[in-house]
Parts: structure tokens; C-alpha cells; sequence
């Protein structure tokens, strides 16, 4: 069983209780605007190239076999039109200025770095957490990874947008220790608008996970102009209060470390202005979502 990843994080702090090590598997059913990981949207081996880190030496020009690559005036030039994705360019490419997004991995071999750190999962309460894109674009690998870690008694968590059919998913949900999920936006035409899809089928399928007795942790990223008004999260915080099974309900701000893979990729970033809020109007949003129900909140 293999899937296709963009990076093995170990040692993370950010994503659920505890040191943890998090697999990013790439694809993902929405599309996001402010998305931070915009590497992981296709489900597909993807070129990232860095002009700053090239030094001009020409090692990937023999090796691309589709032309993309090429010397024109002294100058090289790179046609993603032209490229396949292919990664030649990338393993030739010694100053890192070319990096490929994406990796065909078997389960054995995830797991191989997941044991390393067994002892510190054991010893913070923190596991393995599953992320992306979306987790579930690859269920199949995931529901297999999950299974390996259970085998070890090792905790594992998942990130997942419930934009599913829920009794497709709800196998694999069911064998979580902790699910993390997004509310972006309440109102669902807003959410439509800035994530491609609606968020009808997610909040409902939030309302069965609460059925599932599995500790959920609630989140929404503060994007400026977009998800960070008082209203929606008051609404929001509001909808998850009756939830029994919820740990906290986490507010996180906008990250603007993704414009470089922006630019690696090629790809338009809408907010490419934007920065985070300030401590002033994170208190602010933090006071509105305790106001609205009996809410444990998180600022991060």
C-alpha cells in the first residue's frame, strides 16, 4: 500500500496534544484562498522552484527531457507548460532551487520514521497526526496507516475539512483517537465562495461525529476580510457549544508562511498582503466565541 506525500514532520507541537509526527498527504477536495499548504492541493507530484537559490549552473537543463528547461541568452529559463513533473531537473539540482512536492511512500516506510520517536509520544501524550490536504482524498492509505499505528498502541489523530458522505468515512473515523476538524465560515454561500464548495454536508457531519464519542477538536483559521468577523465567529462557537465530545475550540491566526510556495509554484495568492491579526482583535474574537456557549477556547 503506497500513497503520495509532501513532507514527514517530526517533532511538531501544532497539530493536536503533545510531540507528535505529522504526515501531509496531498490532495485536497477544497480549495481554499488563504490555503497554506497550497503543495498539497493536487493530488499529484507537483515542480516548486526557488529562483533565489539558483546559481545558474545548468545541471538541470541535460537532464529534462521535455525541453522546460533551457539556456536562452545566457539566461535559464524554465516552461512549466512544458513540464511533466517528471523530477529529473530536481535530483540534479544541488543549490535547491528545485524541490519536487510529492512522494510515492508505502506504509512500512512512514512507519519506519514513526517508531523513532515512539518514546515521545509515550512520554508527552502526543501520537501521530494525519494531515494535508485532506486526509481523506486518500482514505485508503490513510485507513492503513491508522491500522499500522494501532498495532504499535501508537495514538493517531487526523485533520479533516468532513466534506465527505460520512458512512463512506465514518470507518475511519471511528478508529481515531482525535479528530481535528475546520469550520471556516458558518454561512455556507461565504464558504462556497472562498473554499469552492459549501458547508452544509460539514456541519452535519460534525453534528454525527459528536455521536461517535471521540475527543474532537473544533478550529478556524482568521483570515483577514474573509473569516475573522465577530459574527461568524460568534455563530460558529455558538453551533459547537451543545457538543459533548468537544475538547476545545481553537482560533487560528493567519499564517502567511505559504507565500513562498505561492511563488515556487506559480500559482496567484489572494493574500498576499494580508498578515495576522493583532493581539488586540484576537482577544476580541476569542471573547466573542467564549460569550457564545460554554466553549474552552484556544488562540494559536
Amino acid at each position: 500500500m503506497c500513497g503520495l506525500i509532501t513532507e514527514i514532520q517530526r517533532f511538531s507541537l501544532n497539530d493536536g496534544p503533545g510531540i507528535r509526527t505529522t504526515i501531509f498527504l496531498k490532495g485536497c477536495n477544497l480549495h481554499c484562498a488563504w490555503c497554506h499548504n497550497p503543495e498539497t492541493v493536487r493530488e499529484a507530484k507537483e515542480l516548486m522552484f526557488y529562483p533565489a537559490n539558483c546559481i545558474g549552473c545548468g545541471h538541470c537543463v541535460p537532464v529534462c527531457r521535455t525541453g522546460a528547461r533551457s539556456f536562452a541568452e545566457g539566461v535559464l529559463r524554465f516552461d512549466r507548460s512544458l513540464c511533466v513533473n517528471c523530477g529529473a531537473c530536481a535530483e540534479a539540482c544541488f543549490p535547491g532551487a528545485l524541490e519536487m512536492a510529492g512522494r510515492s511512500v508505502s506504509v512500512a516506510e512512514v512507519m519506519d520514521e514513526i517508531v523513532q520517536d515512539r518514546a515521545y509520544y509515550a512520554d508527552s501524550g502526543g501520537g501521530v497526526t494525519l494531515s494535508g490536504g485532506e486526509v481523506f482524498c486518500q482514505a485508503e492509505f490513510a485507513s492503513a496507516l491508522i491500522d499500522a499505528c494501532r498495532e504499535l498502541e501508537i495514538p493517531v489523530a487526523a485533520e479533516t475539512n468532513l466534506n465527505w458522505h460520512f458512512e463512506t468515512v465514518r470507518p475511519i473515523l471511528e478508529k481515531l483517537d482525535l479528530i481535528m476538524f475546520d469550520v471556516k465560515l458558518f454561512d455556507s454561500s461565504g464558504h462556497k465562495l472562498w473554499t469552492g464548495l459549501g458547508n452544509t454536508v460539514l456541519l452535519e457531519n460534525a453534528r454525527r461525529l459528536d455521536e461517535l464519542d471521540i475527543p474532537l477538536i473544533a478550529r478556524t483559521p482568521l483570515i483577514p476580510g474573509a473569516t475573522d468577523s465577530v459574527e461568524n465567529i460568534r455563530k460558529i462557537a455558538g453551533f459547537l457549544a451543545d457538543f459533548r465530545n468537544l475538547r476545545c475550540y481553537e482560533l487560528l491566526n493567519f499564517n502567511p508562511l505559504g507565500e513562498s510556495k505561492y511563488r515556487a509554484l506559480e500559482m496567484k495568492n489572494s493574500f498576499l498582503s494580508a498578515r495576522p491579526l493583532k493581539p488586540e482583535d484576537l482577544n476580541r474574537l476569542r471573547e466573542a466565541a467564549e460569550s457564545a456557549g460554554n466553549l474552552k477556547v484556544q488562540v494559536g
